[in-house]
């Protein structure tokens, strides 16, 4: 059973302690589907100031909405468009401070004001972004891209 834990205001360390709750939380799990929604909702628990938490997944050359907490979303994206699109195409982490200054920025929630998407490349290849939007300007920086990205390694662990 997975229980909230409280965390403190050492960010570092609750990035830490949030990615061995992910990797406790996986463990045994062979369903893509199931750990990918557990890694959402664990996320939205953890992260404040965020509207929308997700991923979406290569299929047929483009991104497929998959697991995730918020608003509904645009289902489709394909690759090179937008942040999600750009992303995965690049296989590089984006930070947006602003969404309204990212050329070809595709608004899915008109609350999202900044935003963070890592892509996840498994062996080289290719299998989907996790995105997290805020409704607050500048709410990323380079600490929540590194550990939002070892988040991500040890997603990747389980999937």
């Amino acid at each position: 059973m997975f229980e909230v834990k409280e965390y403190s205001k050492d960010r570092v360390k609750n990035y830490e302690l949030v990615t061995k709750q992910l990797a406790a939380l996986l463990e045994g799990e062979p369903n893509q589907i199931a750990n990918l929604s557990n890694s959402s909702a664990l996320l939205n628990q953890f992260l404040d100031r965020i509207n929308w938490i997700g991923f979406y997944l290569l299929e047929d050359g483009e991104l497929v909405l998959g697991p995730f907490q918020g608003l509904p979303a645009c289902v489709r994206i394909p690759l090179g468009k937008g942040v999600c699109g750009t992303s995965a195409a690049n296989q590089e982490t984006i930070v947006v401070a602003d969404v309204n200054q990212f050329p070809g920025h595709i608004a899915c929630d008109a609350a999202s004001q900044s935003e963070i998407v890592i892509p996840l490349v498994k062996n080289g290849e290719l299998l989907g972004v996790l995105d997290i939007d805020s409704p607050e300007k500048n709410r990323f920086d380079d600490l929540d891209k590194e550990y939002l990205e070892k988040f991500a390694e040890e997603l990747l662990r389980h999937i």
